[in-house]
């Protein structure tokens, strides 16, 4: 038998991590900063998971997760359906994005329009900041839109000595075509991040903003913080036109001052990754629809337990809706206390019977979420 010889070795983004030596050992090859696993600092940046459905309509003047897991909208202008969209860049690998879509028109620019993506700052101390070695990264996105013109990226550090942050600004070139957009982001040598599990970075682009977040103008370094200090004023603004919308996908951050391809991570393992803010046992995931069935009393308080997909950041709270039942009074089926700890959650609900057996088929999730 013939002995099989390996000159390379490549992560799932097609990077060459490994290569010969030449003498039977293999050479390091990712450049200073990557490494061969988890080089993303951010969860679900194709879009792929969306446990709380794949659209939401009639969004205004409110902040939240909508679609895709781990992403944040805030809209302050108009009315917005953001969604789980199938429109990606052509070739790429993707097969989703984000899309906020103005559905009812307000004043672009009288406020904000933005999407946040929200970081613990216990997973980023390798980044080294507050220290003279702070590590450079990198921000890479896919994005598309009807509108044409200057936005904005903005970066804070929420240390609780000191917060932080930087902004930079790009321009959307083509109308409705997608674009790749690459940013360079120097280390902070002044401000570390907290070593906690609550929110310690986030990063903002901003569609639209009022002058409290461009009077400042963008900074491109790292300064004590500001919001006057997150965009210019010449920002083309979206939320103005029933037309107006934005996709966006393929974002990464990464350590380093270049842009790797973008690391798809098997469905599996990004949504455990998303389990540990927010788990959903609903109707996009049938298969995790639970059920109470037995004998039932009226007026007595039943319990179900449930051990999470995966340890939650801190203790979630719970939401409960039901999709069918007998036996029970569906207007007295209520979530009406829980015990929850990272791992497992006790719900309670207190039945009105109308009968002597029965069963009620339910949906909750359960909310750690930044």
């Amino acid at each position: 038998m013939g002995t099989l010889k390996v000159d390379t070795i490549q992560d799932s983004g097609g990077n060459t991590i490994l290569s010969s030596d030449g003498s039977g050992g293999f050479t390091n090859r990712l450049p200073a900063g990557k490494s061969a696993g988890f080089r993303n600092i951010l969860i679900n940046g194709d879009m792929s998971i969306a446990q709380r459905g794949t659209s939401t309509s009639g969004v205004t003047t409110s902040d939240g997760y909508y679609a895709c897991d781990r992403w944040y909208s805030q809209t302050d202008i108009g009315t917005w359906t953001i969604s789980q969209s199938t429109d990606v860049p052509t070739g790429q690998g993707f097969v989703n994005s984000i899309k906020m879509d103005c559905t009812t028109a307000g004043t672009s620019n009288a406020d904000e329009v933005m999407i946040r993506s929200k970081n613990e700052g216990q997973n980023l101390q390798y980044l080294k900041y507050g220290t003279s070695n702070a590590e450079s990264l990198t921000l890479s996105f896919w994005i598309k839109s009807n509108k044409t013109g200057n936005y904005y990226v903005a970066m804070a550090n929420a240390n609780t000595t000191q917060d932080r942050v930087i902004s930079f600004g790009y321009t959307i070139d083509v109308a409705n075509t997608w674009e790749k957009k690459t940013i360079t982001i120097p280390g902070d040598t002044s401000q570390g991040f907290d070593n906690v599990n609550t929110e310690n970075l986030t990063i903002y682009w901003l569609f639209s903003a009022a002058s409290s977040f461009t009077s400042g103008g963008v900074s491109n370094t790292w300064i004590n913080y500001s919001a006057t200090r997150f965009a210019n004023s010449n920002i083309a603004g979206l939320g103005g036109s029933t037309s107006d919308e934005v996709y966006m996908t393929g974002v990464q951050l990464e350590a380093g001052t270049t842009a790797s391809d973008f690391e798809f991570l098997p469905h599996d393992v990004n949504l455990q990754r998303c389990l540990r803010y927010f788990e959903a046992r609903n109707s996009s995931f049938s298969t995790q629809r639970l059920i109470w069935t037995g004998d039932i009393t009226s007026g007595h308080t039943y319990h179900h337990q449930t051990a999470f997909g995966v340890t939650k950041r801190v203790e979630p709270t719970a939401s409960i809706s039901v999709n069918s039942d007998a036996g029970f009074d569906s207007t007295t089926i209520a979530l009406q206390n829980t015990y929850s700890g990272k791992n497992m959650a006790s719900i309670s609900c207190t039945s009105n019977v109308t009968q002597a057996r029965g069963y009620f088929d339910y949906e909750v999730s359960f909310d750690a979420e930044l």
